[in-house]
This record gives C-alpha cells, structure tokens and sequence, in this order.
C-alpha cells in the first residue's frame, strides 16, 4: 500500500543502462539523462566510500584520479560487474530523473541484453528495486531496438536488427511482436576501443588510454578502404623511453586494428541469417537490416556488412538512441510492453 501511495507522487522511468552510457526517459516526456555510465568513488582512511560524481562528470576522471578517489564504470560487456555501484549509480539517475531526494517508487522498465542469465537479470532487478523503483520490467534490446528504429514490430513480417552498443552486439530477428531469433556477442564498442589500444602498442610502442582509442574510432575509425585516408595526431606516452611523444595515426590503421572484431560480428550476423526461418528469411531480403547502436555510425560499417551477406543495411535514424527511444515507447503503450517486457 505504501508503494502505490509513493507511485502516485512518481513518474514511470525507461532505463537504458548501457555499458558505455545511461539514458533515461520519463513518460510522457522523453528523454532526460544521457550520460556515461561512470561512478566516482572517494574513500575515507577507514575505507568508507561515498558518491563524488556519476556520469559525465564522474567520466572526465577516468585516469586522471588521486589514490583515495576511483573512477568506475560497474557495467561490463552489458552486465553488472559491481552490483553495489550499479545500485548507487541507478539511484542517482532516479533522483535525478525526478529532481528529489527519496519518497518516489516509479514503475521502471530496463533495457537488458538479450543473453543475460537469470542470475545477470535477477541482479538488474534487485539493484533497480534496491534504487526505489515500484515494480522492474525488462525488455531485450533487440527488441528496443527495433520498435526505436520504427520497425513495426506487431506486423506478421521478419525483421532483422544489429544493435551495435558499448558492451554487446545484439542480433535478432523479430516477427509479431516478438523475438524469433536472436544472437548476443559481447563484441562491440569496448572491444573496439581495446583492439585499438592494442593496435597501436604493438606497431608504434605507444600507450594510450581508452578514452583517446575512443576519439580515434570515432573521428577517423573506418570499415571499409577510403579513397583518401584521413588522419590525426595522438599523444601518448612510450613504452620503450617513457617519454611523451605525439605520432599520425591513419584511418587505414584504426580499420587494420578494427578489422578482427568487426569479423566476428559479420560472422554473428551470417550465423543468424542462417537460422532464420525461410518465410522470415523472404521478408528480410525485401526490407533489409537495420544498424543501430554507436557502432552503427562507424564509416561504411552498413556497405561492410551489406557486401559480406549480399543484402541491403540500412542505418536507423538517430541509432544511437534507438534503444533508449524503443523502451520508452513500450512503457508509453501498454499493450506494447505486456507483449515485449516482463516482469522478472
């Protein structure tokens, strides 16, 4: 009883708890955080922790932090790493969402990939009841993906979605409001980034950190041979000196560092391709796939897979935040959420 006074006073919250970013969406108003999944923590001599920053703030300190403060990020590859940061980390976003402290329990729906055990969904759950949500649904991100790219997902037609995301490349193939197949590899942004570190380590002996692996990816990352190669100058430090240096680094070695990764999600795609349904298999061939996800804004990333199983892919509006679009919309339609979300 007193949770559904609370929800009276609390507005239904969408969560898209990523590995790289957090989005949330009040309903009926859309989106009202988007920030980086990221968690300051300062420890006192006794060991005692509390929150300084989480999001963008928090992220400006990754690498930069003194030894009593440590900058975390307690998702990884789309699961929790660190329940107990992720639960701080979900009710700073609530609050905030709702711009109080305390006495708020809304109904929460939370984006979770498709390959999670029910361990690794039973501990979204609690973190987000232990944050103050009301009730938890969940919803598989293929799935969000597909209604937030605009696919109409309720039809009787076979639909392909990749959502390319910070932790995990979701794959599915959905038909009548529901996910008929479905692949989740814990190959994307991440990896993407990390394969770059590596890349540059071993053919410049240079170090660099994630984030400036990420700058790389996304200003001069490319999937495909340019007809001109753009390039860009990275500081780092190296490894074999220890001096700072600064190198060119092409578009063409940000491709050769990417190119493994980018294999296995092609082989991911192909996988699945192969398993869909004949009659579904028909109908992907007329509408094509649909890229979403931050990968999917990875130069000639949609030709890359589109030459490799000879079908048309195409980038969905905005893919960034199709996912985050997607599970507001279901919380927004009623019908739609009892059809694609569950309480776990």
């Amino acid at each position: 009883m007193f949770k559904k006074i609370l929800g009276m006073f609390s507005s239904d919250l969408a969560i898209d708890l990523g590995t790289a970013n957090t989005l949330v969406l009040i309903k009926g108003r859309g989106i009202c955080i988007n920030e980086p999944s990221v968690v300051a923590i300062q420890y006192d001599k006794h060991g005692q922790q509390r929150i300084l920053a989480v999001g963008q703030e928090a992220k400006d300190m990754v690498g930069k932090t003194p030894g009593n403060i440590k900058a975390i990020r307690p998702m990884k590859d789309g699961v929790i790493a660190d329940f107990e940061i992720t639960e701080m980390m979900i009710r700073y976003f609530i609050e905030k969402a709702h711009k109080r402290k305390g006495f708020f329990s809304p109904r929460i729906i939370i984006c979770v990939p498709y390959g999670l055990t029910q361990v690794e969904r039973r501990a979204v759950k609690d973190s987000a009841e232990n944050a103050g949500a009301r009730y938890v649904y969940l919803i598989e991100e293929p799935m969000a993906a597909a209604i937030g790219a605009g696919i109409p997902v309720k039809e009787p037609n076979g639909n392909l979605v990749v959502d390319i995301g910070g932790g995990t490349t979701e794959i599915g193939v959905i038909s009548l409001g529901g996910l008929v197949l479905s692949k989740s590899i814990r190959v994307a942004g991440d990896n993407l980034d990390q394969a770059i570190v590596d890349y540059i380590k071993r053919n410049f002996n240079l170090l660099i950190g994630d984030r400036v692996a990420e700058e790389l990816k996304i200003t001069i990352g490319t999937a495909i041979p340019l007809e001109e190669d753009i390039s860009t100058s990275v500081r780092g430090r190296d490894q074999v000196e220890g001096s700072l240096v600064s190198i060119e680094v092409t578009s063409e070695h940000i491709r050769s560092a990417m190119k493994d990764s980018l294999e296995e999600v092609a082989q991911a795609l192909q996988d699945v391709l192969e398993k869909t349904p004949p009659e579904l298999a028909g109908d992907i061939v007329e509408n094509g796939i649909v890229l979403t996800g931050g990968g999917a804004l990875i130069r000639g990333l949609d030709k890359y897979l589109s030459d490799i199983v000879n079908l048309p892919v195409y980038i969905a509006e905005d893919p960034l935040l199709a996912v985050a679009k997607g599970t507001g919309i279901a919380l927004d339609e009623l019908d739609l959420l009892q059809q694609t979300a569950y309480e776990d």
